[in-house]
């Protein structure tokens, strides 16, 4: 598995604005959806292209264009909505399926009760939206389900991870595996806490984008 931790002035600015417990809702998404952007411009570094030669009002130019089938963009339920829209800015014509994860806060146990996705995956791009990366439950949960479908990359897109998450899915992810698994994120934080979640982290972002219901 491949980490990418995204080391730039404008994602480390609107990072610092999500982690303050001032930020109200609508700053908070509007904050979201711009720091998505600037991680998916990273996320989508390897994307697969194909060369193509266009005519400019001059002459003759090479390029690329995005290869075919269209990628697929995941947003994990509920948090996952709200990175949505940053992410298809810049992936327009991608397809969008869901999965739906609600997680035991005892156990810390992950279980899935929403799968709206292609049973098959031969050959595609993935790109899963959680804004937290934390136990890890969750993701690992997700990305073996795209894994055991064939897609032949997938990436991860969190705000934030923790090194126990992170730990997990380098160890359920080896890079020996037939599809290439990677995670981009703004920042890796110190550690998980006593409830699971991220420590010093934002809080609980689907609360924070969506409000407590």
């Amino acid at each position: 598995m491949e980490t990418l931790v995204i080391d730039h002035p404008l994602v480390t600015h609107k990072l610092t604005a999500l982690r303050d417990v001032r930020t109200e809702t609508a700053t908070f998404r509007r904050l979201t959806d711009e720091l998505v952007t600037l991680l998916a411009y990273e996320a989508t570094r390897e994307i697969r292209v194909q060369a193509v030669t266009v005519q400019t009002p001059l002459g003759a130019a090479s390029g690329v264009k995005l290869d075919s089938p269209p990628p697929l963009i995941v947003p994990v339920l509920r948090a996952g909505i709200g990175m949505l829209d940053g992410m298809i800015r810049l992936l327009p014509m991608a397809d969008v399926g869901f999965v739906g994860l609600v997680r035991d806060e005892e156990s810390l146990v992950a279980s899935t009760y929403a799968d709206r996705l292609p049973a098959d995956l031969t050959g595609r791009e993935a790109f899963v939206l959680d804004p937290m990366l934390a136990t890890g439950g969750t993701l690992q949960t997700v990305l073996a389900m795209l894994t055991a479908r064939g897609v032949t990359s997938v990436t991860a897109v969190a705000l934030l991870a923790a090194p126990e998450g992170l730990k997990r899915l380098e160890e359920a992810f080896p890079g020996d595996r037939p599809a290439v698994v990677r995670v981009v994120t703004a920042a890796v934080d110190e550690r998980l806490d006593s409830r699971g979640y991220i420590y010093p982290g934002l809080g609980d972002a689907g609360d924070r984008l969506f409000g407590e219901v």
